[in-house]
């Protein structure tokens, strides 16, 4: 679970523009802070994790990438983290947990990121609540149906979708991902579409796929 489509998504289109101080709430071992910290290049970003495997080797990717002055990894939950600092943020970011129900599997690392056992998406959201400045952005991906549900659930909390990707593995399948931008600010609702992958082939990625992600990967 340590790299994955969906956190360089979320990574590469989250909007940074104007950020100084950026939150990636369940960070896992840094990839999308990291990711942020190469176009940020001003920016202090902050990283919470609450496993305490991967805070240590989110804190050991960002100390050994050339972006470490930048990072800090906090090994905590969100809901301790939201009570203790003062701090607001113009951009947080978040590839949470998705699985509110049905049959835990044997790993025990994949249960904790994919059921909503540890962070209940209400628990999530009263965290930006907390956070976001005033005029900051909230980002994060989530399945289609789990995405139009936190979206719905969202705006019980003061917090609006401004902005809304959805992404189809292939032009001829249905939707799977939504990504996600909400703001405190009620505004109308952006809606683009993105597809990765031209046929089944390996690594055969759409020129808007490789125009999103390609400065990330090493090879494609």
């Amino acid at each position: 679970m340590k790299v994955g489509t969906d956190g360089v998504l979320l990574g590469a289109w989250s909007d940074t523009t104007g950020a100084a101080n950026i939150l990636d709430i369940g960070t896992g071992t840094g990839l999308i802070a990291i990711m942020l910290s190469q176009r940020a290049k001003d920016a202090t970003i902050h990283a919470v994790e609450i496993d305490d495997e991967a805070a240590a080797q989110a804190v050991e990717n960002m100390q050994n990438s050339p972006w470490a002055s930048q990072l800090a990894c906090f090994n905590t939950s969100i809901q301790d983290f939201a009570k203790q600092t003062r701090q607001h943020y113009d951009l947080i970011v978040s590839n949470p947990p998705f699985f509110s129900g049905g049959t835990f599997s044997s790993s025990q690392d994949k249960n904790s990121v994919r059921h909503t056992v540890k962070l209940p998406h209400g628990d999530l959201l009263q965290a930006v609540r907390s956070l976001l400045a005033h005029h900051g952005r909230f980002c994060m991906i989530l399945p289609q149906m789990e995405g139009l549900r936190f979206r719905e659930m969202a705006s019980n909390y003061g917090i609006y979708c401004s902005k809304m990707v959805e992404v189809m593995p292939k032009v001829d399948k249905p939707v799977e991902r939504l990504l996600l931008q909400f703001e405190l600010v009620q505004k109308p609702l952006v809606q683009s579409s993105l597809v990765i992958n031209e046929s089944d082939g390996a690594n055969d990625y759409t020129e808007e796929y490789l125009h999103f992600t390609g400065q990330y990967y090493q090879n494609l």
